[in-house]
């Protein structure tokens, strides 16, 4: 049996649904294949469910120290399998709302898994859908265009497997039922940092190795040393520069154990479990791709501004494509892409344009160049950092550490990046990332009156403080 659309998404994540209800919106007939539940990694293994647990550890946090507001707590205790059921609530109420958003939009969704075939009976070109459903029956899509949004999966290191007990990746780590007393996590990029943060807080030992001599290694060395800093304050082992002994490995029913290489010499670590965040594997692979002239570079589907493929009419949105894996640029990328299939002009945003979000504590966000990359491209450049230390709101918050790093051009006062670790950092990146959008200049955001008392006081002071005009620093 065959059915036509004017397009199919394969992969019902943050990008398809996106791509979705915006290609209903422009009234073309649209059907999803999502081989698990519609909301993809973000919804169900990566953003929502581990910022419900990040919130938990905040809250727990703040309420250790309780005193200091004036408040008489008593003995405060944590019971993660509460804050597991919550995480779960807040996942299913979106999931709900999710499936509301289809029907609302009359998308059909096709549950199985679904493979793109070439020239057929059906169409004389590839980007058919042949889907595999629940039941084993074969169903084929026909649509006139095809959104590749197929996400990824957590990256291991070769010759390690996870178990999901003592070697687990993030998926594995957000259906713990209990917590250790002690884990290594490998990695110490976003996912790595914000596992470190949330553990912490539940009172478990972290210690995490990082190959790279810095945490956050894209970020601005400025934020990692600051971020890096704190993280030792509260009791966080960091091994930067550090490689993992793959070989070494080895667990059994009393945790794990495994050999590191530091630039000392070789260290033994022992823990309960071992956490793996070595970055996302595209989902490329077993979707057909071989039966197109879909080219694939590196693992990731190559695309053009547009989102386009090699073949005009499939387009891959979000991980799958090898842009930033973050779930507001999959989203982003999946609305132009449906827009662009539909014949309105439109295009991706290019990647220093998307803000970048880790929700350590204190924070951390950023859009545009850092420092070095921007030295590293030819410009002149003069920077300021502003801190939240002498803020009036942060105080009364009882967060104030970090600091707003700006970066301009020297010669055209552009604005060329925005870097903030502290409170409520990824709230404040909106404001930067429009700046970057609208071309602006330091002076033109700190000359926005900014309300006070406030947090985002720091970032027009740091604006500010490019030319000298801060009156608070």
């Amino acid at each position: 049996m065959s059915k036509t659309f004017d397009l199919v998404v394969l992969g019902g994540g943050i990008g398809g649904y996106s791509a979705a209800i915006r290609a209903a919106q422009l009234g073309k007939s649209v059907a999803i294949v999502e081989r698990d539940k519609l909301g993809g990694t973000c919804l169900h293994k990566g953003c929502i469910p581990s910022k419900a647990l990040l919130r938990s550890a905040e809250v727990y946090a703040t309420m250790k120290r309780a005193d200091e507001f004036g408040v008489m707590a008593g003995t405060v205790s944590f019971d993660f399998s509460k804050a597991q059921a919550r995480k779960a609530a807040i996942v299913e109420q979106l999931h709900k709302g999710l499936q509301y958003l289809m029907t609302k939009h009359k998308i059909e969704i096709i549950r199985g898994n679904g493979r793109i075939i070439g020239p057929s009976i059906f169409s004389p070109r590839s980007g058919s859908v042949a889907v595999e459903l629940e039941d084993g029956d074969m169903e084929t899509l026909v649509p006139a265009q095809l959104i590749i949004a197929t996400g990824s999966r957590p990256g291991m290191l070769p010759g390690l497997e996870a178990d999901g007990r003592r070697i687990m990746t993030s998926d594995h780590a957000l259906e713990m039922e209990s917590l250790p007393t002690s884990i290594v996590i490998v990695g110490g990029g976003v996912i790595g940092v914000e596992w470190a943060t949330m553990l912490r807080e539940f009172g478990v030992e972290v210690t995490i190795v990082e190959a790279e001599r810095r945490l956050l290694p894209t970020e601005d060395e400025d934020v990692s040393r600051e971020l890096e800093r704190l993280f030792k304050k509260r009791g966080i082992r960091i091994m930067t520069g550090t490689k993992l002994l793959v070989d070494s490995v080895a667990s059994g029913e009393d945790g794990v154990r495994m050999t590191v290489e530091t630039a000392k010499g070789e260290e033994t670590l022992t823990a309960e479990t071992m956490l793996v965040s070595v970055g996302r594997v595209a989902n490329a692979d077993g979707i057909g791709l071989e039966n197109t002239d879909v080219r694939i570079e590196k693992g990731v589907i190559k695309v053009n501004e547009f989102l386009q493929t090699t073949e005009p009419h499939i387009y891959a949105v979000g991980d799958v494509n090898g842009g930033v894996q973050l779930a507001h640029a999959a989203g982003h990328e999946g609305i132009a892409a449906a827009e662009h299939a539909s014949g309105k002009t439109t295009h991706r945003h290019a990647s220093h344009l998307v803000p970048r979000c880790v929700y350590t504590r204190p924070e951390v966000a950023s859009v545009g160049w850092t420092e070095r990359q921007a030295a590293e491209l030819g410009y002149e450049l003069k920077t300021a950092k502003f801190s939240f230390k002498p803020l009036g709101k942060a105080l009364v918050y009882g967060e104030n550490d970090g600091f707003v790093k700006v970066v301009a051009d020297a010669k055209t006062n552009d604005l060329l990046g925005v870097h903030i670790i502290g409170p409520n950092a990824t709230d404040l990146i909106s404001e930067a990332a429009l700046a970057k959008l609208l071309d602006a200049t330091p002076w033109e955001v700190g000359s926005v009156i900014h309300p006070h008392p406030t947090l985002s006081e720091a970032l027009g002071e740091a604006m500010l403080s490019v030319d000298g005009l801060s009156i608070g620093g």
